[in-house]
């Protein structure tokens, strides 16, 4: 079972096409088509089930899965742990986000380890906040930011908080009538709901705090984008309830903005695994995260 065949197995499993898969990895179809067969031989059965629909996993091959996505990471953290022994850090960083933090310290980050490091490159993965600690703890992704979830994070992962945020309604006063500001919670059960999906812990978030007054949310519009949200309150459909901190509230022309009363907060936090060694791109990633909090600190201790 050579590393290549597991690069190509990974690429198909992932396209679930093997068209698109050999354009992943630079090589003709047949070539993957053929290292396919030949892991399938190897290992007794079939990888894939193939129909006229398409391609999808069989059981065997979601088994196999995980296991080539480790042996391929493992090679590559191998690789930038003895760049970095030789003085020249090299490798790839995988980090996910939720989404909304371009006025965050995290593109602050990412720039300075950029500058720093070069030799590193940097993958971004948009998802909702489950979806993201699971290809955490899949090792798919090195690290991720999202929303701190209402359940205990799994025992493998650690968090470190990187800022506090809290939700806000924005709607059209043309079209929605709300007294207050802020605006009562209870005040919204009545209006149809713009906001995230169940897998964001921002409405779960939401959701709580409601149940904690008695009061039931009904999410009528779902979406994760919070500039698809803005756009729904902006056609008078409803009132989004959102980030306050998200970037597409920096444009909000004809539309109204308040804070929400209880008032729904949330942290985002920086995840990774702390069960395994960390790789030389997330060790200068999380290095970089330190000193700049211990920056802040200072600051804040001087002022």
């Amino acid at each position: 079972m050579d590393l290549r065949s597991l690069e190509y197995f990974v690429a198909v499993a992932e396209e679930l096409s093997f068209t698109r898969a050999a354009q992943r990895c630079d090589v003709t179809q047949p070539t993957i088509s053929g290292q396919v067969q030949a892991l399938e031989r190897e290992v007794g059965e079939s990888l894939f089930d193939r129909s006229s629909r398409g391609i999808a996993l069989t059981d065997g091959g979601r088994t196999l899965l995980p296991y080539a996505r480790r042996c391929l990471a493992a090679v590559e953290d191998a690789k930038a742990e003895f760049s970095a022994r030789a003085g020249l850090l090299r490798g790839a960083l995988h980090i996910g986000t939720g989404g909304g933090i371009e006025h965050t310290t995290v593109p602050t980050l990412l720039g300075r380890m950029r500058h720093r490091h070069p030799g590193i490159e940097v993958h971004v993965t948009e998802a909702t906040s489950a979806p993201l600690v699971e290809m955490v703890l899949q090792g798919r992704l090195n690290a991720a930011v999202i929303a701190r979830p209402a359940e205990p994070l799994p025992a493998a992962i650690t968090a470190s908080t990187m800022f506090s945020d809290r939700l806000v309604a924005v709607f059209d006063p043309a079209v929605v009538e709300l007294a207050g500001d802020p605006v009562p919670l209870q005040a919204l059960t009545g209006e149809s709901i713009i906001s995230y999906p169940r897998t964001s812990a921002l409405r779960s978030r939401l959701e709580d705090v409601a149940a904690g007054i008695g009061v039931a949310v009904t999410v009528n519009y779902v979406a994760n984008d919070v500039r698809l949200q803005v756009a729904f309150a902006r056609e008078g459909v409803g009132v989004a309830i959102c980030a306050g901190s998200d970037p597409a509230l920096a444009d909000l022309a004809g539309l109204t903005v308040r804070p929400i009363s209880p008032p729904v907060d949330f942290d985002k936090i920086l995840i990774w695994r702390h069960d395994i060694t960390p790789c030389a791109p997330l060790r200068a990633f999380l290095q970089l995260w330190w000193d700049f909090r211990a920056r802040d600190e200072r600051v804040e201790k001087t002022a």
